[in-house]
Formats: structure tokens, C-alpha cells, sequence
């Protein structure tokens, strides 16, 4: 974008120093004549440049214009609770997902603990509960007895923590964890690693109060067990997480959840990666904590 600066830069033939055919020599003498803003001259004098006051106000002209420009493309005022804007109508008439939008307020207290906690008493604070537990509750570490009850306690509310546990060493049974590849206790047998990572792709909440709050997940994730002689490889997956939370004990705590496959995109046709190069992945790349 021009500065402005190219704006009164005409090159003037009768600039210092220059001559001018309109104001030239009379025989005999040298006549000098001063020109006056506005003059009238012959018609072979050059246009006169346009002056600063003119370029300062076409520059805030513009400045205004795309000013305005940029606010009407911010889609409307923040509500404070969720995100970057006013809800628009999407494409069936119903209200259209929010982007992220910086509040100044950190998503979780700092730390090491997974899943996270510490999640604000706020809209916002609950998206974010629900994206990090819908990874703890579709984790590797769910299947394995001893860090099944961590988790429980961690991710659920008091009430429901005995009931939850019950519910899981029922479903996660010897013969479930056998179809996966897996001992009683949820190990990878000798040469094989097992992989089930999740990666929430957005949040939406379907109803939200101070001590309560419904939402959806979705997530795309890697499950299956990497090794040369598995009978159960990796491979990707698309579903859907709902939610219900309650404000309990100063955090978002999960009081029910279920899941749905979807939605899921096309396959792409990308080459399968051996399963020596998946369980490499694994070990080398991290987790994140997820935050609106």
C-alpha cells in the first residue's frame, strides 16, 4: 500500500533553478514574475501540485474507510461469554459456530496434571473442560486398570465416581481388551504399542448454566495397536462426544457422557505409514491441553 508520499511528486519544469516557457525572456531585459496560487497562466504552464492539506485529508479519508471496512468484518460485538462474536446464521438457518477470541483470562490453572483442571466458572471454561476430558475418556490409559481409576476420579463428580468405575472394569473386560490386543490389565502384548488418541476438532455448547452445562465434541483420533503381527492396526476416526458437567468442588466435572460416530469427511488418499513409524509417532510427539 502507497504511503502517500508519490502524491505532489510531479516532476515541475519549473521548479528551482528551472525555466519556464510561459515566464521567459523579454528581448532586452529579464522580467521576473512571481506566481500566485491560483494564478491563471498560458496554456503552456504545468499544473500545479496538489497541496499538503488536500494529501492529509484524501489520507484520513481513507483511513476512515478502512477502518470501517475492518469492524463490519468483525462480525459484531463480543457477548462475553464465548468467543469472537454475535452468533450468525449458518447455512440451515441455525446459528453458526463462534471462532476463538482472546479474553485475557487463562483457560486452566498451570500445571502438569492430565487431564487438566482448574477450568473457569464460565462458558468458555466449561468448552474447554469438555475438550480435555473427551481425551482423557477415549485415551489409552482408560483401558488400563491402574490409571482407570485416576482418571474416574479425576474427570467425574463425586456422585457418579463408584458408578463410573463399576460401569468401566464391566465394559473394559478381559475378552474386550483381548479383541484389542491387550492383557487383562490393558498392556500391549510383547513388540506391539497400542495407540488411542484423541484430537478435538471444536465444541459446542447446547445449554449452559452457572452450576451446569450440556456440549458435543468433535474429535478425530488414531486408535489400534502398531506392531508387525497385529491383527488390530491403527487407523483414524471420526465421532462425536456429548457431554453433561456440573460445577462441583471449585471445577467442571463430568456428571454423564455418551458417543456417536460423525461427522466424518472423505478419506484422503494418503500412503498408510508403517506400524514401526506410528509407534515412533506416539513416543515422540506429545499431547496438548485444549482450551476455547
Amino acid at each position: 500500500m502507497s504511503d502517500g508520499g508519490e502524491y505532489g511528486r510531479a516532476h515541475d519544469p519549473a521548479g528551482p533553478g528551472g525555466t519556464d516557457p510561459a515566464y521567459g525572456r523579454d528581448p532586452g531585459r529579464l522580467t521576473t514574475r512571481t506566481r500566485l496560487p491560483g494564478s491563471e497562466g498560458s496554456g503552456g504552464r504545468p499544473p500545479t501540485r496538489p497541496g499538503r492539506s488536500l494529501i492529509t485529508i484524501v489520507a484520513v479519508v481513507v483511513l476512515l474507510i478502512a477502518a470501517i471496512a475492518f469492524a463490519n468484518r468483525g462480525g459484531g460485538k463480543e457477548d462475553g461469554k464465548g468467543g469472537g462474536g454475535s452468533a450468525e446464521e449458518g447455512r440451515n438457518g441455525g446459528a453458526q459456530a463462534q471462532p476463538t477470541a482472546p479474553t485475557g483470562q487463562k483457560p486452566v490453572k498451570p500445571g502438569t496434571d492430565t487431564p487438566a483442571s482448574g477450568f473457569a466458572h464460565t462458558e468458555q471454561g466449561a468448552q474447554s473442560a469438555a475438550a480435555n476430558y473427551a481425551v482423557a475418556l477415549v485415551s489409552a490409559d482408560i483401558l488400563k486398570a491402574a490409571k482407570r481409576d485416576e482418571l474416574v476420579q479425576r474427570v467425574f463428580v463425586p456422585g457418579k465416581v463408584s458408578e463410573m468405575r463399576r460401569k468401566m472394569d464391566k465394559a473394559y473386560s478381559a475378552k474386550f481388551l483381548g479383541d484389542l490386543g491387550l492383557d487383562k490389565d490393558g498392556e500391549p502384548k510383547k513388540g506391539t504399542k497400542y495407540v488411542s488418541r484423541t484430537a478435538p476438532m471444536g465444541t459446542k455448547v447446547r445449554d449452559y448454566s452457572d452450576g451446569s452445562a450440556k456440549l458435543d465434541v468433535w474429535c478425530t483420533g488414531v486408535f489400534g495397536n502398531a506392531g508387525k503381527k497385529s491383527t488390530n492396526p491403527v487407523t483414524s476416526d471420526w465421532f462425536t462426544l456429548s457431554l453433561e458437567l456440573n460445577w462441583a468442588g471449585g471445577d467442571w466435572k463430568v456428571q454423564s457422557y455418551a458417543q456417536k460416530e460423525g461427522p466424518a469427511p472423505v478419506n484422503g488418499d494418503n500412503r498408510a505409514s508403517g506400524a514401526d513409524e506410528i509407534a515412533d509417532a506416539v513416543d515422540e510427539y506429545g499431547g496438548f491441553t485444549y482450551a476455547r
